[in-house]
């Protein structure tokens, strides 16, 4: 009988014994071949390929600073307001009988708003009518007798104060077609009035009148209110601190004056934190100091053409007032603010080593912070990975964009394979 795993020593041994087997002696081969047997060691198994390498080092997204010119923008506090602004006012008393437009919507200029009862006025008209063609008559005998007495009179026929009375006669009767044309021109003034219209045209609010009031009745009633919202004004302040310190810069040689068209042009941020379209230009910055806050008052002004900016809303305006040479401009989050050792940065060398580097920031300026030293060309600076590093272990710098991040390698198809030779011992000896 052949023992599967017996030692050839043992196999050729079996044989020798002599006689019939005893159990004693059946007992010891069983024995023997056993120990034999188990005294073998499995071979372990292969060790998976790529075991005890170092793992790739991990990606982080980069950016190449490149030095230029940068245009310092100051973001100020604002408030907007209409362009122009018409308070609709009766200018005349009576009764309101009618109004004729719908609130909120636009008007033109000259358009009827409000219609005033305008029967006494008519009225009045009609009088100062009727007075003027009483005052031509008295003309037309006043000019004829004067006429006449003028030949008589150098006949002496009549007296010269006779002539003189006809003369005077004539003027007076002058100056009564003069004073009733003049009442004509009133009544239809007030007639006018009646008839309530806007001088500008824009957006007319809310009514503040409704039909059978008295208005006008020894004052100016206001009716309604026109503002004109395209274009827009921005009124915003910035404290004299700051106008004297970038002045300061700028005749230090610090910073450059923000000249020509580029340097006027406003930004306005709304209140939800969205940027406005369409840019605007600078109107002009106040000569004199508000005694009270210490503000300087500056005004731009703004297209709205759709109207989506309203008088009164606040605001947040961004204006280029200087430029500085040799900046660099590095996304926000590429900056740790406020630390120990103030603004600082990573910066990845050649070889995939990481260093911080301190940095001297200025201000934002869309999205991104001015960094005015601590950085040379050329140099890259970190932006995306900062979880994904381990100690002082190099990395990977991979070219970032805004709005993209550094990803991981994608896994190989060594690492299925691996698992799967490794798990073959197991699988080998659960059969065994």
């Amino acid at each position: 009988m052949l023992y599967q795993g017996m030692p050839m020593s043992v196999y050729f041994s079996a044989p020798s014994l002599k006689g019939a087997a005893s159990p004693a002696r059946l007992a010891v081969l069983c024995a023997a071949t056993l120990l034999a047997a188990c005294g073998q060691q499995a071979a372990p198994p292969a060790a998976a390929p790529g075991a005890g390498q170092a793992p790739p080092p991990a990606q982080v997204g980069v950016v190449t600073v490149q030095r230029g010119t940068v245009g310092l923008v100051t973001e100020l506090p604002g408030r907007t307001e209409a362009s122009r602004v018409a308070q609709v006012r009766a200018r005349v008393a009576g009764i309101l009988q009618a109004k004729r437009f719908v609130e909120g919507s636009e008007v033109r200029a000259g358009q009827t708003l409000f219609q005033i009862d305008d029967a006494p006025y008519r009225a009045t008209l009609a009088s100062a009518q009727a007075a003027l063609a009483k005052a031509e008559a008295s003309l037309t005998v006043a000019r004829a007798q004067a006429d006449r007495y003028k030949p008589l009179a150098e006949a002496k026929a009549i007296s010269e104060q006779d002539l003189v009375a006809a003369v005077a006669a004539q003027k007076l009767a002058e100056a009564d077609v003069a004073a009733a044309k003049a009442a004509i021109q009133t009544a239809q003034i007030n007639v006018g009035y009646a008839n309530v219209t806007t001088p500008i045209a824009g957006r007319i609010g809310r009514a503040l009148v409704t039909e059978g009031a008295l208005v006008g009745q020894g004052e100016a009633t206001q009716l309604a209110l026109v503002q004109q919202i395209n274009p827009m004004y921005i009124n915003f302040t910035q404290s004299v601190g700051d106008v004297l310190r970038l002045r300061t810069a700028i005749a230090n040689g610090q910073l450059k004056s923000g000249g020509g068209a580029e340097s006027a042009q406003v930004r306005i941020v709304l209140e939800d934190g969205s940027v406005y379209p369409v840019a605007g230009k600078l109107l002009f910055s106040d000569l004199s100091v508000d005694p009270t806050s210490g503000q300087i008052t500056l005004r731009a002004e703004i297209p709205n053409p759709k109207g989506q900016l309203l008088p009164g809303m606040y605001v947040r305006a961004q204006l280029q007032q200087a430029e500085v040479a040799g900046a660099i401009l590095l996304p926000q989050q590429a900056v740790q603010r406020g630390g120990q050792g103030g603004d600082s940065v990573k910066v990845v060398a050649e070889d995939g080593t990481v260093s911080t580097r301190p940095v001297k920031v200025s201000t934002g300026k869309n999205g991104q912070w001015v960094v005015l030293d601590g950085l040379k060309d050329g140099e890259m600076v970190m932006v995306d990975g900062f979880q994904k590093m381990m100690g002082k272990a190099p990395v990977k710098p991979v070219p970032w964009t805004p709005g993209g991040t550094a990803t991981a390698p994608a896994a190989t198809a060594s690492a299925p394979a691996n698992a799967a030779s490794a798990a073959a011992p197991a699988a080998s000896a659960a059969k065994q």
